[in-house]
């Protein structure tokens, strides 16, 4: 069995480069890097056996940038949606799923926790419920997650990928990362609770935060990712979520070995 996993957006909450007066502002970022162009985290992973074109598919938050990142992922369907947490830059491209549900012409599963839930419905309750008086069908069911620690099972194609979500400290609320086997994904947090490292047991790879050199109060700086890699033992990390701050090609040769930044349409595959 084969599982991919491609970053589809790797910067922080408003992109890189932003935009600035009197043209876009790179911060640090050197503009004639292509890597440094960073859209809205989000993450899609794929699975699959023998045949690649049946796959298995899901997608980890809807960013605002949603539209063009499945279109150069050439991903016309997915089989659901994880989302961490409720801020605007992890769903409000939530809409754009509604070319997915016309093509497949079904919903699409949507999994969160209940304080996410909360507002995706209050904001977006039209996805979910078709309103009185609306042209527009509902294009999403909303799936509770009950509690970190109890796996996702999403059936498709490529087989059932096991979706492990487990618990973050985002500042001032929570947000949810998730474990798919060989690789775990934590794109909004400054804090991984001790019950949330055991989840992470035996990973290969984990994709984290790392927003920029000096501390945060909602997001983790690069040597807090280090540190969680370091304690965590796994053998490749991606930093993710990386602000104007961040150069790509200063930040890799500063890294250690076995650690790199991410870039937007980063893929890495794993067998098991």
């Amino acid at each position: 069995m084969k599982l991919r996993a491609t970053i589809l957006g790797c910067g922080s909450s408003g992109g890189v480069p932003r935009p600035g007066i009197g043209g876009p502002f790179w911060g640090a970022c050197d503009p004639d890097e292509p890597k440094n162009r960073r859209r809205r985290c989000s993450l899609l992973i794929e699975q699959w056996d023998k045949d690649p074109d049946e796959k298995t598919v899901v997608l980890v938050d809807t960013s605002p940038d949603m539209r063009d990142q499945l279109i150069d992922a050439k991903t016309g369907w997915v089989d659901a949606v994880l989302f961490t947490h409720d801020h605007a830059d992890q769903c409000h491209g939530i809409d754009d799923l509604r070319m997915l549900a016309i093509n497949k012409r079904r919903r699409v599963d949507c999994w969160m926790d209940a304080p996410t839930t909360e507002t995706l419905l209050t904001r977006f309750g039209y996805c979910f419920r078709e309103q009185p008086g609306s042209g527009y069908p509902a294009i999403l069911n909303d799936h509770m997650i009950e509690k970190p620690g109890e796996p996702i099972r999403i059936d498709g194609p490529g087989g059932t990928i096991e979706a492990i979500p487990f618990d973050q400290d985002h500042g001032n609320i929570r947000s949810l990362g998730f474990r798919f086997g060989p690789v775990a994904y934590s794109a909004d947090a400054v804090g991984i609770p001790d019950e949330s490292f055991a989840l992470l047991d035996g990973i290969d790879c984990w994709i984290v935060d790392a927003l920029r050199y000096t501390p945060h109060p909602t997001h983790a700086h690069v040597d807090m990712a280090l540190d969680w890699l370091k304690r965590a033992r796994v053998p490749h990390g991606v930093l993710t979520n990386m602000h104007v701050d961040l150069d790509y090609a200063r930040l890799k040769g500063e890294l250690p070995e076995g650690v790199e930044p991410a870039f937007d349409g980063m893929s890495i595959d794993f067998e098991f």
